[in-house]
């Protein structure tokens, strides 16, 4: 909807002092978008499909030949040029969607879930790269379940059936989260986590390989204690750790009670 492709039910959409879907086009010269699937022509070649997304953007010319050739080179794909987008690696395919995204040097780039495909080490790239367009001046919207992709962003908004529940910076979010979270390190992790997503404090309790971390609601003082009483169990067994901003998500959303 923001992109101007879906024109919404109610309400008023405003991007870049563009009203949509009214001025729809004249935002898509100024925004790029990369979707979640790839979706360039994979019976095209890496510079094929550069040279396609250029001549949308009416980009002809020498301009056309200096941003392809400087696009090739930042995203490594120089070596690739010739290849068919159909037989890249998830993690090229990726950098060329980028590319074609950026060709036009938008004011404002969307990005769907862009490394839900990709190896961990891609991802870490590809976040380099993002650094290096918002250095550049371009501000940048990501979609994303990954919560340590989400930490990297200046500012997030936690979204739940399409409504905001919280947002900020991932800093401000952690240190405001309303719940305590604890880690227990015991046996019998498998028969505990049962018992305690039955007590009517507890948000959520995980297991994380021998620990288990368990989210308790902010209505009690002392979580320790309370732990202690409800399952018996010694102090040296609980430590009260600093959330993540998974904890943050569990809780502003109906994520609980695993």
């Amino acid at each position: 909807m923001l992109t101007g492709l879906l024109k919404p039910t109610s309400g008023k959409v405003n991007v870049l002092g563009f009203n949509l879907p009214l001025e729809a086009d004249k935002l898509r010269l100024k925004m790029g978008y990369m979707t979640q699937k790839f979706s360039l022509y994979s019976n095209l070649t890496v510079k094929e499909n550069l040279q396609f997304i250029a001549k949308i953007y009416d980009i002809t010319g020498t301009l056309q030949k200096q941003r392809i050739e400087e696009l090739l080179a930042t995203y490594g794909l120089n070596q690739k040029q010739r290849q068919l987008a159909g037989e890249l690696s998830g993690g090229q395919r990726q950098r060329l969607a980028l590319a074609a995204a950026t060709l036009h040097k938008p004011e404002l780039l969307f990005l769907d879930e862009p490394t839900s495909a990709v190896d961990p080490e891609n991802r870490s790239e590809f976040w380099e790269q993002l650094f290096d367009l918002c250095e550049q001046g371009t501000s940048i919207l990501v979609s994303t379940h990954y919560m340590d992709e989400a930490e990297r962003c200046h500012k997030l908004a936690i979204l739940e059936n399409g409504s905001k529940r919280a947002d900020g910076s991932p800093e401000e979010l952690m240190n405001q989260m309303a719940a305590h979270v604890v880690e227990i390190e015991i046996d019998g992790i498998r028969q505990l986590k049962q018992q305690l997503i039955k007590l009517p404090e507890i948000i959520t309790a995980a297991q994380l390989g021998a620990r288990l971390r368990v989210l308790v609601k902010n209505s009690v003082k002392d979580p320790l204690a309370y732990l202690q009483h409800h399952i018996n169990i010694t102090s040296d067994k609980l430590t009260k750790v600093r959330p993540s901003l998974e904890d943050v998500f569990i809780t502003c959303t109906g994520g609980g009670r695993q």
